[in-house]
């Protein structure tokens, strides 16, 4: 469960969390897929996504790598979305909305597609799941202020925008569905997770958040965590940098020669192949110079001789010295490099890949898996030893510890305030140890399939009998006491007295269901719903006669055995 918990320290300084990795892995994702000859099929502009159909005029195998850029298949999207909701409920107990979270996406267009289809699968409109990027209609920073700080979008979808320089506090999960190749980068995407939150300020902008922020969970839907890294070297040390990576760089103030040599010489050759209607595109996007002034100028920004005479002007009469060229160059190349945008670089990345995309809407995906990625069992074993190690600790100072541990005969007496007394200073000594989040590794460790609990307070409920040993493997706590009202009552029919009636087990029902969420019942409880409902006090005796005080205290003492 907890995949990465080992190799950070999380809440050791009180500024970052851990991460807990969920893979989903579909068969799409993992093989490709094959287009077949005389089929139809879907063909559609990248940048105007304008769509139309032609026949397959042979088999075209297509490979996971080219998924969302030459081949686009909506199903292996759907299929991941569609997981992603539905496993919401285990990756997150308890949440009534979607934790905030971030999906990083391969490709403006990419980002597009998931967009539509996280808005259908979740059957929510435009403002639950937003785009941060370049291209985005709305202004990136309004809908980044919106993410951060408000109820909605739930979702942001972005390709490399929010990789550094953002500080999103209540985003509790990243959605991986590009691979990154580069270590720094892939670390600077999941430091968008990492900073924590207290208790108040996540309820702010996600109400059900039982606690402060104690970890965010990487969701895998692509293999990004078990990709193979490279660190992170010096332009001039890959002469095989993408165009975009290029101008980006110098966007955003790469000024050395080898990046805006490389850059120029890309966009030359780039210029070649252009056609009229291209060419016009980039000068509309550039503010009316073409890509040949572009060229120009950046070939001209580090040319030594322009060099030599902007450091002669700055230092005047002097014999300029290296820090003065090199200054001087960098000023030469931050003039070249305004002309330089998001839209502008995106525009030429766009007519630099292939015009079109085919849409594969036969070859349907299929789930391979949706699980917690493969160290989890040591990681849960450690989260359920830390847990079983401070209960144990507090079992004197605690009354419902000391009640569990040491006072069986009292588990009847253990009350709601107590076992939120109990939470509560929980959250205050160790908020890493949030009940759901036990619940969780203990859920992994026993192989549990069933259902969530009810709230935190039962979940801690539960855990304190598994710690106890009450239940040898873990069980809600609804199931405990449904458990034991069901063999209370075989017991009480299998003898030679009075059987209950249908109106007395109707009352017995009610008082079970709340010995379920508030672990006691009390001669007061009648007077409160639903008991006031159905005639409080004064029924239960009309039923029950003089026994009502004594079976409320069997009750009490046999439904938490």
């Amino acid at each position: 469960m907890v995949s990465e918990y080992g190799h950070e320290q999380a809440v050791a300084d009180g500024v970052n969390v851990g991460n807990e990795i969920y893979v989903i892995e579909t068969q799409r994702t993992r093989q490709g897929g094959t287009l077949k000859a005389h089929q139809q099929v879907e063909k559609r502009e990248r940048l105007t996504r304008k769509r139309r159909w032609e026949i397959q005029d042979e088999d075209k195998a297509y490979s996971a790598q080219q998924l969302d850029r030459d081949i686009v298949n909506p199903d292996q999207i759907r299929t991941v979305i569609r997981t992603f909701k539905e496993k919401l409920p285990e990756i997150f107990p308890g949440r009534k909305e979607v934790p905030k979270t971030l999906i990083f996406a391969k490709t403006d267009s990419h980002a597009d597609d998931i967009i539509q289809i996280v808005r259908e699968e979740f059957g929510e409109g435009n403002p639950f799941c937003k785009k941060v990027t370049y291209n985005a209609r709305e202004n990136p920073k309004s809908v980044l202020n919106e993410f951060r700080n408000d109820y909605s979008p739930r979702i942001a979808v972005t390709v490399d925008m929010i990789a550094t320089g953002t500080d999103v506090r209540p985003l509790e999960c990243l959605l991986f569905m590009r691979d990154v190749k580069s270590r720094n980068y892939f670390e600077q995407m999941k430091g968008r997770g990492t900073r924590t939150l207290d208790a108040d300020g996540l309820r702010k902008v996600t109400p059900s958040a039982p606690s402060a922020k104690t970890h965010y969970v990487i969701v895998d839907a692509i293999g990004v965590t078990k990709s193979l890294k490279t660190a992170s070297q010096p332009l001039i040390t890959q002469p095989s940098v993408p165009l975009k990576e290029l101008a980006m760089g110098v966007m955003m103030g790469a000024r050395d020669e080898d990046t805006v040599s490389s850059l120029a010489g890309r966009l030359a050759r780039l210029d070649k192949q252009l056609d009229d209607k291209d060419k016009a595109r980039i000068r509309e996007a550039a503010g009316g110079r073409t890509l040949t002034d572009i060229v120009s100028a950046l070939v001209q920004a580090i040319d030594p001789d322009r060099i030599e005479e902007k450091a002669r002007d700055m230092t005047g009469a002097g014999e300029p010295g290296d820090s003065e060229r090199e200054q001087a160059r960098d000023q030469l190349v931050g003039q070249a490099a305004q002309v330089f945008t998001g839209p502008l670089i995106e525009l030429i990345e766009g007519i630099r890949r292939d015009k079109e995309q085919t849409i594969d809407h036969d070859n349907l995906d299929t789930l391979l898996r949706a699980e917690w990625a493969g160290d989890s069992a040591e990681n849960a074993k450690t989260l359920v030893q830390e847990f079983g190690q401070y209960l144990h600790e507090h079992r004197d100072d605690i009354e419902a510890l000391a009640i569990y541990f040491s006072q069986p005969a009292r588990r009847a007496e253990v009350t709601y305030a107590m076992i939120q007394a109990l939470a509560e200073r929980l959250k205050q000594d160790r908020p890493k140890l949030a009940p759901l989040r036990i619940w969780q590794a203990y859920a992994h460790l026993d192989d549990y399939k069933g259902d969530n609990p009810l709230s935190e307070l039962t979940a801690l409920v539960a855990l304190i009998r598994r710690v106890c040993e009450l239940d040898p493997t873990l069980s809600t706590y609804a199931a405990t006491v449904r458990r034991n009202f069901q063999h209370w009552i075989m017991h009480h029919h299998s003898g030679a007295g009075e059987k209950f009636n249908e109106a007395q087990m109707a009352w017995l029902r009610m008082i079970r269901d709340h010995v379920i969420s508030s672990f006691h019942f009390e001669r007061d409880d009648l007077e409160r719903a639903p008991f006031d409902g159905q005639g409080g006090m004064g029924r239960m005796y009309q039923l029950f006669g003089e026994r009502m005080d004594e079976v409320i205290e069997e009750l009490n003492r046999e439904l938490v055995a």
